[in-house]
């Protein structure tokens, strides 16, 4: 069964000149349950090469690794799984390709797309973004808190939110239903990844109190 509670999105940008593997390494060390390996401006070669390191810093962690959008990349290291959004190869390609038993991820940016995902051989479902974020560019108007609710009620498969999801508002996240929260800036740009992933998971857990 996958852990999704704690889903570590990567950004080098935002690592401050340290090299990303460290900061992913401490960031699982700190309870990150799942790493995507979001890189969308290296070449083919260099994609390659950074997902080989973060492979390497995982080995042995129990921790599965996703590469963002790059089916390729995923088969060229034997990743544990792609994660796709709307314009991507679409999953059931992606099924074929990686086989029964790789981890594949759909972001969901409306409401209605939930219904098409829930007949696609996908493993979880991310709603993207659930508030206003920075760190992607590219991303639909945020779902917000309802539409959240209404992806989690309507779809078939767990659930996790992403865009602009940090300590401050990580509670109300959850608090929608979903089973994991995914985090990029509020953990790659701190200055002690591992601190901040073991605050996450604390309030993570204390919402499974409530």
């Amino acid at each position: 069964m996958l852990d999704l509670r704690l889903y570590l999105v990567t950004d080098r940008e935002l690592c401050g000149g340290r090299p990303l593997e460290k900061v992913v390494e401490e960031a699982v060390k700190g309870g990150c349950t799942m790493v995507q390996l979001r890189e969308k401006d290296l070449c083919t070669r260099d994609f390659i090469a950074q997902a080989r390191a973060i492979q390497q810093v995982l080995n042995g962690t129990g921790v599965p690794l996703l590469i963002n959008d790059r089916v390729d990349v995923a088969l060229a290291i034997g990743a544990d799984g792609v994660h796709l959004g709307q314009s991507d190869m679409s999953p059931v390609d992606a099924r074929r390709l990686l086989g029964p038993d790789a981890i594949i991820g759909l972001s969901i940016e409306q409401v209605e797309q939930i219904y098409a995902a829930n007949q696609m051989p996908i493993d979880y479902v991310a709603v993207s973004p659930v508030f206003p974020t920075r760190t992607k560019l590219d991303t639909c108007t945020p779902l917000g808190l309802i539409g959240s609710r209404a992806v989690v009620e309507r779809s078939v498969k767990p659930v996790i939110g992403i865009g602009g999801i940090n300590r401050q508002t990580a509670l109300q996240a959850m608090q929608c239903g979903l089973k994991g929260i995914a985090v990029v800036s509020d953990i790659m740009s701190a200055d002690c990844p591992k601190q901040v992933a073991q605050e996450l998971k604390t309030i993570i857990s204390q919402y499974a109190n409530i």
